[in-house]
């Protein structure tokens, strides 16, 4: 019981970025000889500090190292919100601002997530994400606040808003991502409106 008692003084620390909807969380993590154990979310707290929102559906991807995912997104009204993290190797991920009329518009943060450091990114609806695998293999996790929609999928060039992708060589992409256009190539009704509130 000694996790039990240890989680009632838990608390996660919440570190800001530059656009301030985009938050890094850090758990608590406590370890002995046995290994670790962490709180990986806690609804009470995540409301409390980052976003009133309910998550709805967990995904889990595997990546080869130089696999680029990305940059995607929902319309509404399946606008996803989601928390995302590393459970095996290491990814840069990257949330960009998307909602036309905001003062961040396009621009971007990127958090290297790895299961040694235990990060998470939330990437609020009204933002494109995606996530370059680091490692040899990747596997990623992320939670999301809204169904899975094909219809109202969104996506544009991984390359196009000039992400520092800590790239050697060319990206791995799929077929699909191959064909995303350039922001500037998207019409204003495949982006976001930074005054509409997702969250309604």
């Amino acid at each position: 019981m000694q996790e039990i008692t240890q989680l009632k003084h838990y608390k996660m620390e919440v570190i800001e970025t530059k656009i301030p909807e985009v938050k890094v969380i850090v758990p608590k993590v406590f370890k002995d000889d046995r290994g670790y154990f962490f709180e990986s979310f806690n609804q009470k707290e995540f409301e409390e500090k980052v976003c009133k929102t309910t998550f709805v559906q967990d995904n889990q991807s595997m990546s080869c190292a130089g696999t680029l995912r990305g940059l995607h997104w929902q319309m509404p009204p399946y606008a996803q919100s989601k928390l995302v993290r590393c459970v095996s190797g290491a990814v840069f991920d990257v949330a960009v601002d998307i909602r036309v009329g905001s003062p961040t518009y396009l621009e971007w943060v990127g958090v290297v997530l790895s299961e040694q450091n235990c990060k998470q990114l939330f990437i609020p609806r009204g933002f494109a994400h995606g996530f370059l695998a680091l490692s040899a293999n990747a596997i990623f996790q992320y939670k999301c606040d809204n169904l899975y929609n094909k219809e109202s999928e969104g996506a544009m060039a991984w390359d196009c808003v000039g992400i520092e992708w800590p790239l050697a060589d060319a990206p791995i992409l799929s077929d699909k991502d191959k064909l995303n256009k350039p922001h500037y190539d998207l019409t204003t009704d495949k982006l976001f409106d930074y005054n509409v509130n997702l969250y309604d």
